[in-house]
């Protein structure tokens, strides 16, 4: 459990519509020069964006917004066929400006809390996702730079598939692949593939090829 979180309120909250709670984990960069500048633009009303919670680079932890109600972090967009992701979710802003690594003290960080948060409400590993996850084309965050493959070794997002390179490549057969696995967005086969390899494989470049097809099998 977090030892030290500081509450910086922000006004930009509802309550969550249809009774519904949290379910999903949704993980983003702040794209600031600065977590002072983030916590500024969260807390301030005519932004009208929040998230629930911000991690410094430092480490440190400020909640902005209760997990019971709605942050306004994840506008248009849907996982597994569900949209109002806000009402669905948790947010929680890396202060990173998207292009340099996640720092360790950052990340460790993350780690405790997202045990914290998935054991409160019962989120499994396949909750944790990104934002560019539910926005494909729209959103990039977290980003190439972002460590998914830490989170998946200790059980705190999911894994992807096995990049079994012996299947054949199949933009129908990906395409019913990663939306099995959750990206339903109505995106073409090209977003849906940078989609998923922003999340998976962000090395990779090119056109559909064999290492992708398992991409998402086991997410």
């Amino acid at each position: 459990m977090l030892a030290d979180v500081t509450l910086r309120p922000s006004p930009n909250f509802g309550v969550r519509r249809n009774g519904l709670k949290p379910s999903l984990i949704v993980l983003h960069y702040t794209a600031m020069d600065s977590a002072a500048s983030a916590l500024d633009r969260l807390c301030d009303a005519a932004s009208e964006v929040s998230a629930h919670y911000l991690i410094t680079g430092r480490g440190k932890t400020y909640q902005l917004v209760a997990e019971d109600q709605r942050a306004w972090h994840a506008g248009q967009g849907e996982w597994h066929g569900l949209d109002d992701v806000n009402s669905r979710s948790i947010g929680i802003e890396l202060d990173n400006r998207g292009n340099h690594p996640f720092s360790e003290p950052q990340m460790v960080t993350l780690e405790t809390l997202l045990r914290d948060i998935m054991d409160r409400w019962h989120i499994p590993p396949s909750g944790v996702i990104g934002h560019s996850d539910i926005a494909p084309g729209r959103k990039i965050d977290p980003g190439p730079r972002f460590d998914w493959a830490r989170l998946a070794r200790v059980n705190l997002a999911g894994a992807g598939g096995s990049f079994d390179t012996g299947a054949t490549p199949s933009s129908a057969q990906f395409s019913s692949a990663a939306q099995a696995a959750g990206f339903t967005a109505k995106v073409d086969i090209d977003t849906l593939l940078a989609s998923t390899r922003l999340r998976f494989a962000p090395w990779r470049q090119g056109p559909l090829c064999a290492a992708d097809m398992d991409l998402c099998h086991k997410f």
